[in-house]
């Protein structure tokens, strides 16, 4: 108990004024390394995820939890965390039955382009997504531009999704995430994760620079499996 009252009242001061909680800086570091083990096609990246989440919602949802800390409640950030742990649970379950049947030492998921079907997909999500969202996060007293967290919501939702599947675009989903919430999020006063979403800006660009590679690479495998089916040929 004497942990949990400390965690939920830390905090980190900078300047005279200001200051970050351990939470939000807790949160955002687990989150860093659940997008590192992602990148790697870790099965660990959904858990480490989990707990940022889980950490995550407190901060977005301050008042809800008797904390003076921020200038506002951010319904979309704080529900996407909510979101994040429902699809993280499936996706975790996903690439280790991957895992699990694939062979030993194989990484828990193959990335893969997606189709045009599901990249028109994708933008038509993201778009009807976050038109319905805005009026519901406005009706219930989310921080302004309401739109601008309803398309974090959706994108979140949309990202986690495409890593689940594979995808090689998910990357570019959590770009585009990025961009919007770094002026949300300094604006409303979460300086802490504003930092964190400009830092992910650079570090999901060179995630999608990896798992493009990392495609191209097992395409090649797989070509070269097909023109020499011969079992005793080793490709490395």
């Amino acid at each position: 108990m004497d942990f949990l009252r400390w965690l939920f009242d830390a905090q980190i001061a900078i300047g005279d004024n200001q200051s970050l909680l351990v939470r939000e800086v807790l949160g955002n570091i687990f989150g860093l390394l659940s997008a590192l083990g992602g990148m790697r096609r870790k099965v660990w990246a959904w858990p480490v995820g989990i707990l940022g989440n889980l950490l995550l919602l407190t901060v977005f949802l301050g008042t809800l939890f008797g904390s003076t800390y921020g200038t506002a409640n951010l319904l979309g950030q704080a529900g996407r965390q909510i979101m994040f742990i429902a699809v993280s649970i499936w996706g975790w379950y996903r690439w280790n039955q991957t895992r699990k049947t694939g062979a030993a030492g194989q990484a828990a998921v193959v990335p893969q382009w997606a189709s045009w079907r599901e990249r028109a997909f994708m933008v038509a999500f993201m778009a009807v997504g976050t038109g319905v969202l805005t009026p519901i996060f406005r009706a219930l007293g989310s921080y302004e531009p309401v739109w601008s967290d309803a398309w974090i919501f959706t994108g979140s939702l949309l990202a986690t999704y495409g890593m689940a599947k594979g995808w090689v675009e998910f990357w570019l989903v959590w770009v585009a995430v990025d961009v919007v919430g770094v002026p949300l999020l300094w604006s409303a006063g979460y300086y802490a994760s504003a930092f964190m979403y400009l830092f992910y800006g650079a570090f999901t660009l060179t995630g999608f620079f990896v798992w493009w590679r990392t495609r191209n690479r097992e395409a090649a495998k797989v070509e070269v499996e097909t023109s020499f089916p011969d079992p005793t040929v080793e490709v490395r």
